[in-house]
């Protein structure tokens, strides 16, 4: 197997000249023993739901990780620019995390929070000192949906009120009861959602009818640069205020949800001063503001732990999940003791959220986001690789937006000139050549036109350096083809 790893390597680099060292590592993958690809084809056909589909022409069939590093069946590696889709945050099977999981299973398992067990106690103690004022009460449940949906009831229920706002574009779940809060229509069914639910008007400084600018390096062409608030976000407010004013009745709001970055939508940001504007206009309303940090939390934005500290806004409820375990299911609310007080009119119970094993990992989590300086490395590499972007954003007319904070970016691929979407298909191709260059992406956006790049927080310089040689490969093989 090891052999095979160098051969893939060499190939690869021999097929693509123009590409920077691949980073080394000092790490050999065990040997596959599983299912063929041939076998996996077949019961994913057979017995997978066709709403999972294939992602790639060619599918991957991984079996290891470490860090930021990922294998394949055949031994190939990849760099992991999507973490899983955000979730993996310190590095795929981190010793620590690893170390404090096995410990934990070889100790206790299981019990439910009907009982008291010291991992939970350790753990909620250490995940609310990184929370800035009254924010003190944890709710520990197994996925961003949960959160989510149970960040719906506590809002509800604190304000007596029914009608819960979300911006266009938005993902918050998936789930019957939040079809409603997601306003992305590649997550819409044809179903009737339960009532209550609006989508204000998304502030897009690149795609958004006032424009903006944004609290990033890389600013959308010809955007302004206002020194504080942008002029955009008392307009793109205005709407907000309309949509409260026209369609919901008066003082029954419950809460503003909304994301400190929009992920799925493609890494959008808002102008700077829109969200803090926002909280505060709902909450004159009688509403709640819900930060849904699932994605952006942790200290992937570099400049603060949690998202929304960087646009000075304070929200009253707070949603977590995916990074929050490096990939274990696990997540979190977190919100004021007199929000919490509303929901104890009746019982509350979790079977699995807070289990022994889940709070061992997320405090090793925690542990080594500080002890390995990870927020710092978000901040300081996310600017090396927005900066590194940005510069192929001069060179390739494709490349409509380069955006993002740390390491939470995106790059939304356009017709040459102009803001039309680059069509899905050759979204696909590019990404298809990026991979089988050993790059890992992920894709999202309103149109499917968005590169998204989410890595482990551990990566460094070199592997920038090398994700951007691929990306230039990639994107010069696709306009030499196509001629664009």
């Amino acid at each position: 197997m090891v052999s095979l790893t160098i051969l893939n390597c060499n190939a690869m680099a021999r097929r693509f000249s123009a590409l920077a060292a691949l980073p080394r590592l000092d790490f050999l993958p065990k040997e596959y023993t599983g299912p063929s690809f041939k076998q996996t084809e077949s019961i994913k056909s057979e017995k997978f739901p066709p709403a999972v589909f294939n992602i790639y022409k060619k599918p991957l069939l991984l079996h290891q990780g470490f860090m930021q590093w990922l294998f394949d069946h055949e031994g190939k590696r990849y760099l992991d620019l999507i973490g899983g889709i955000v979730t993996v945050s310190v590095g795929h099977c981190h010793p620590k995390v690893t170390s404090a999981l096995h410990k934990q299973i070889d100790t206790l398992w299981h019990t439910t929070n009907i009982y008291r067990h010291p991992k939970i106690y350790e753990y909620i103690e250490k995940l609310t000192e990184k929370f800035p004022g009254d924010l003190k009460v944890v709710y520990l449940v197994n996925s961003g949906t949960e959160a989510n949906d149970l960040a719906i009831l506590l809002a509800k229920t604190y304000t007596g009120n029914n009608d819960v706002i979300s911006l266009q574009s938005s993902y918050h779940g998936y789930s019957s009861a939040l079809m409603g809060l997601t306003a992305s229509q590649s997550y819409r069914l044809p179903l009737a959602v339960p009532p209550g639910f609006y989508h204000a008007m998304l502030p897009d400084p690149f795609r958004g009818i006032w424009g903006g600018c944004r609290d990033s390096h890389s600013q959308v062409p010809g955007a302004c640069s206002c020194p504080g608030d942008c002029v955009t976000s008392d307009k793109y407010v205005h709407q907000l205020h309309e949509l409260l004013a026209n369609s919901i009745p008066a003082g029954r709001v419950a809460a503003l949800f909304a994301e400190s970055i929009q992920g799925v939508n493609g890494t959008v940001q808002f102008p700077k001063g829109y969200l803090r504007k926002a909280s505060e206009l709902i909450k004159k309303h009688g509403g709640l503001y819900v930060a849904d940090e699932v994605q952006s939390g942790f200290g992937r934005t570099g400049d603060a732990f949690w998202g929304f500290e960087t646009h000075g806004a304070m929200p009253d409820i707070v949603t977590l999940a995916k990074g929050i375990g490096n990939g274990f299911p696990m997540a979190a609310v977190v919100t004021t003791k007199e929000i919490a007080a509303a929901h104890a009119r009746a019982s509350y119970f979790n079977t699995f959220g807070g289990n022994p094993m889940a709070a061992a990992v997320g405090k090793a989590v925690l542990e080594v986001i500080e002890e390995e300086n990870l927020q710092e490395n978000c901040k300081v590499t996310g600017k090396y690789f927005i900066e590194r972007l940005m510069e192929l954003q001069k060179k390739y007319s494709i490349l409509g937006d380069v955006r993002g904070k740390g390491l939470m970016l995106g790059l939304e691929l356009v017709e040459p000139g102009t803001k039309t979407p680059l069509a899905a298909t050759d979204v696909a191709e590019i990404a298809e050549a990026v991979k089988e260059m050993g790059v890992l992406l992920g894709r999202g956006g309103r149109f499917n036109n968005v590169l998204r790049i989410k890595p482990p927080m551990c990566i460094g310089k070199q592997d920038v350096d090398f994700a951007v040689s691929v990306l230039d490969e990639a994107f010069g093989i696709f306009m030499k083809n196509t001629k664009k």
